[in-house]
């Protein structure tokens, strides 16, 4: 349990810092920098968080759709 905390733990803190670098100082970096070659264009840093909020949404409701849909069934 301590070592798939610790991997979650380690992945996070990875994606966090990439897309903080991503966001934050790239802009800065000269756009023919071999470091820009590193990361998307930047237009992705929006739509990556659109998307996965979104698809955290229909999870979500899917998910509440069939609790209600179970519970009714059992009455």
């Amino acid at each position: 349990d301590k070592l798939v905390g610790l991997a979650m733990l380690v992945a996070a803190s990875v994606v966090f810092l990439y897309y903080s670098i991503w966001t934050l100082l790239m802009p800065f970096v000269d756009s023919n920098h071999p470091l820009q070659n590193v990361f998307p264009p930047r237009v992705w840093a929006i739509r990556i968080p659109i998307i996965l909020i979104l698809l955290g949404c229909a999870v979500v409701g899917s998910f509440l759709s069939v609790v209600m849909i179970r519970s009714n069934r059992k009455k």
